[in-house]
């Protein structure tokens, strides 16, 4: 064997584990065996209880190992270069039932390229899409989007194709389209591994948007908790500019458009699309009154498209495979693919990218291999931390927008969060509301004063002893949250409610209350 080809992550959560010390390792025990090695620095595959997972170009595929330790490393070499087993082999990689079972579009590369690599970005079908775009007129692109039934996968899953014609027929001199990476939930980690493992899909999505709704400058604003994607994101703009996919000529097709990435500062809260603006205007990040909406008057008072990383990143393979292949996949009015965050108390914690239509129980338990505690599930949050708790009696209902809405839960930005039988499901309401009272612009009342309030009001709750009490004090509860969710001004208080109902009317052991009692007042 005159030479070793093996890929080694460079995403967050593998560095987190050890892989720059397991690059490293190979490295220096290739070199002290006089063998020749060729280090691919790919993104993560999304098996995160595997990391680092090194694979290697073998004779029939990628092989799998991991994970991968240092001090395994010797053994591994050893057993390439003279074809023995090692105990930590799993395989093909994509023979793994994890990756087998899933339906990857938009992850479709991720995992397998060099992120920073444009000759691997075209050789796994890049530019495809935004070539057909620059061949096609810009309402012949918004009609492609919004037949393929893309709806924003930020979490109010809006029909993006609308959102781009409302952009397209408003005049203005100047329009932007801004990505909002400011993935600030809990449990999630799909925007990060995109920006992180395919950052050059991102950017094609981003100009076919701009192109289609005549756009000349996009922004990228993500968390200055993602060092690793900010770094990936500016050099992979540094080479698309020098590549001629970005700037004054994109494609020499004599359209312009110019990409920056703009860090934010912490703030929860500017992952809401007006504090987001108002946080790349330089100012603090405080939510907008809509209307105008952002569509119209957003970025600098200008038209401005904004979509999330995954709604941006799913472009470039509608535009290149065409609507009707999209639209093949999911259920209903939900079409196309979800990249679903496992994370929490689960044994398989990772990522999945599945159609819309499977169910909560075959994605923590067929994927996740349920809890790693060993312990019952006892509730999943769906949809980051302001999402619901869904008990087990709905755990088969599919998972799509309308299902989930129908039970007064959300899908959202497809973050799950699995705990076992040992959470106590008041305290995590009351998490809930203490977090938006933390997070809070402060700009309504229902939101800053309600979510102090409810902490309050769940801790009287909780410490009560008397049923008349417990009673006055979850009907207390209940109407501050209804206060909450109709009279707040974005989703951060409209949504907080979520939690806390969700484990009132399905945990009311938790909070003290009888079942029948809780169920009666809640009817």
């Amino acid at each position: 064997m005159s030479t070793l080809k093996l890929w080694v992550p460079r995403d967050s959560a593998a560095l987190a584990l050890g892989a720059d010390a397991v690059a490293d390792a190979l490295q220096a025990e290739c070199a002290r065996r006089g063998v020749a090695l060729e280090l691919v620095r790919n993104g993560s595959r999304g098996l995160l209880w595997l990391e680092p997972l090194v694979e290697w170009a073998g004779p029939q595929g990628r092989m799998a190992f991991g994970p991968m330790e240092v001090a395994e490393v010797p053994s591994l070499v050893d057993a390439l270069l003279h074809d023995r087993p090692h105990p930590l082999a799993l395989g093909l990689t994509d023979a793994m039932p994890y990756l087998a079972q899933q339906e990857r579009l938009t992850f479709a590369r991720v995992g397998l390229t060099d992120p920073l690599s444009t000759e691997d970005y075209l050789a796994h079908g890049g530019l495809q899409g935004l070539r057909r775009a620059l061949a096609l007129s810009a309402a012949e692109v918004v009609q492609e989007v919004l037949h393929s039934g893309l709806r924003g996968r930020g979490g109010a899953a809006f029909p993006a194709g609308i959102k781009w014609r409302t952009v397209a027929t408003a005049e203005a001199a100047q329009k932007y389209v801004v990505c909002n990476a400011d993935e600030g939930d809990s449990g999630t980690f799909s925007d990060r591994m995109v920006m992180e493992g395919d950052p050059f899909m991102l950017i094609e999505g981003l100009c076919i948007a701009a192109l289609a709704v005549g756009a000349t400058q996009g922004v990228i604003y993500t968390r200055s908790e993602y060092p690793h994607a900010v770094a990936t994101l500016r050099q992979a703009i540094a080479r698309t500019q020098e590549q001629g996919w970005l700037g004054e000529d994109v494609l020499g097709s004599g359209r312009s458009f110019h990409l920056e990435v703009r860090v934010g500062a912490g703030s929860y809260v500017c992952g809401e699309e007006t504090a987001m603006l108002e946080s790349i205007e330089g100012r603090r990040g405080v939510v907008r009154a809509k209307p105008p909406l952002p569509a119209l008057q957003g970025l600098f008072g200008q038209p401005t498209l904004i979509h999330n990383v995954i709604s941006l990143a799913s472009v470039p393979l509608i535009l290149a495979r065409g609507a009707d292949f999209y639209r093949a996949y999911g259920v209903g009015r939900s079409l196309g693919t979800l990249p679903f965050q496992l994370a929490g108390n689960v044994r398989h914690g990772g990522l999945v990218e599945k159609a819309f239509g499977l169910t909560l129980r075959q994605l923590v338990f067929d994927f996740g291999g349920g809890t790693r505690s060993g312990r019952p599930v006892k509730a999943i949050q769906v949809g980051g931390p302001l999402g619901a708790y869904v008990p087990e009696s709905q755990w088969d209902v599919p998972l799509d927008y309308e299902a989930y809405a129908a039970l007064g839960a959300t899908v959202g930005h497809g973050g799950v969060v699995v705990h076992d039988d040992s959470a106590d499901l008041a305290g995590l309401a009351r998490h809930a509301m203490a977090f938006c009272a933390l997070e809070s612009c402060g700009k309504c009342t229902p939101c800053r004063i309600g979510s102090t309030r409810g902490v309050e009001v769940i801790d009287r709750l909780v410490a009560a002893r008397d049923t008349q009490v417990q009673q006055q004090q979850e009907v207390l509860l209940r109407e501050l949250c209804d206060t909450m969710q109709q009279a707040s001004l974005c989703a951060m208080g409209s949504m907080t409610p979520y939690p806390v109902l969700s484990a009132l009317n399905h945990y009311p052991d938790d909070f003290g209350l009888r079942s029948a009692a809780s169920a009666t007042t809640a009817a």
